[in-house]
């Protein structure tokens, strides 16, 4: 017997701004911005790019360990944290560095996780941003355990709070996803699940994870999803906008697919060649998320050539910023590792410590 596969659904993306930088209409979704507002979020995006571009390059003259680029999702992740409002909380991955970006937290504590002289490099709370998660999919199931202790302490409504989940299309397959998705549903849990589908799980496609939209997994939980293409700024702030609101007001989750693109590796120790057809990145390039908030500038004179060449010059600076202080960052003492493990010190484990320091005093000795 022969089964044929599901219809795919061609569920229909948010979109108001075009690749070719034409604004569009949509009937449930828009944003009201002054020129300030467009020129921030352009600056937002060149300054990310220029901070991932730094990085890699850093790593691949052996500075850092590892760095897992965002290059080419600029859009959704700065579109939708600067949705957020201040008492907002974040749960990013491990390449949300438009989200630490808008979330005010200095790059360089980026680059010091990456190599391996710090273990996270800033306080969660002061930002609204928690640290980057490794674990694939561990962040939803803290984001939801946040939302629920929201919803406990009845910071709901038009001043409350709501939380944002970052994940990737991979993590999708996950059952920490999966089952955060159900507590949000039956706790009408304050969270809003932003996947970032890039197209790729690492060398797997994204067919390869789902049949269909992953927006649509929402319903089967029973709470709305959105697909937004994640390519547009504008677009991408309208629905986190709408899906946080939302979250605060006690409607519960909303699931956002934002459909984008990982231009990059996935990470540097990654080489896309292997997998990837060299035809599918050209055909993504002519939808750059920078290259279409730029040619809307131009068209509306929002911005002129002084304005970028000043942008470019500013970018130039923090690159030159993140490399030095790259390169003076001390390295931690052997016996750092045992700090910071809990909050107060454990007996077994200063026992643990003891024993390391007179290990390395035998070296000494001899």
């Amino acid at each position: 017997m022969t089964v044929s596969p599901p219809q795919r659904s061609s569920a229909a993306a948010v979109q108001l701004l075009t690749p070719e930088g034409e604004r569009v209409a949509h009937p449930d979704f828009d944003v009201s911005f002054r020129d300030e507002d467009f020129r921030q979020l352009y600056r937002d995006m060149a300054m990310v790019r220029r901070i991932d571009i730094e990085a890699t390059a850093l790593q691949r003259q052996g500075e850092l360990g590892l760095w897992a680029s965002c290059l080419g999702q600029e859009a959704a992740q700065v579109g939708s944290a600067r949705a957020m409002r201040e008492r907002d909380f974040a749960f990013p991955t491990y390449r949300e560095h438009g989200v630490t970006w808008c979330r005010g937290i200095d790059p360089t504590l980026l680059l010091g996780l990456f190599r391996g002289v710090q273990l996270g490099g800033w306080d969660p709370q002061q930002y609204g941003c928690a640290l980057y998660a490794i674990v694939i999919g561990s962040q939803t199931l803290h984001a939801t355990g946040y939302a629920m202790g929201i919803s406990k302490d009845g910071a709901l409504g038009d001043d409350g709070e709501a939380t944002i989940a970052y994940f990737g299309d991979g993590a999708t397959s996950e059952g920490d996803v999966n089952e955060s998705f159900n507590f949000a549903s039956v706790f009408q849990a304050p969270v809003v699940f932003f996947c970032q589908n890039n197209g790729w799980a690492i060398s797997e496609p994204s067919d390869r994870q789902t049949r269909g939209p992953i927006c649509e997994r929402a319903a089967g939980f029973g709470f709305p999803g959105i697909r937004v293409d994640g390519n547009d700024v504008l677009a991408c702030y309208a629905v986190a906008r709408h899906a946080l609101d939302a979250a605060r007001n006690g409607q519960g989750p909303t699931l956002v697919e934002a459909v984008t693109y990982r231009m990059g590796a996935h990470t540097t120790s990654d080489d896309p060649t292997r997998y990837r057809l060299e035809a599918e990145l050209e055909s993504w390039k002519l939808k750059d998320p920078l290259e279409r908030l730029k040619a809307f500038l131009y068209r509306q004179q929002i911005a002129d050539r002084g304005w970028f060449d000043g942008l470019e010059a500013e970018a130039d600076a923090l690159a030159r910023r993140l490399r030095d202080t790259c390169l003076n960052m001390p390295d931690p003492g052997p016996l750092d590792m045992f700090e910071n493990v809990y909050a107060e010190q454990t007996e077994p484990l200063l026992a643990e410590q003891r024993s390391y320091a007179d290990y390395l005093l035998s070296f000494e000795a001899s």
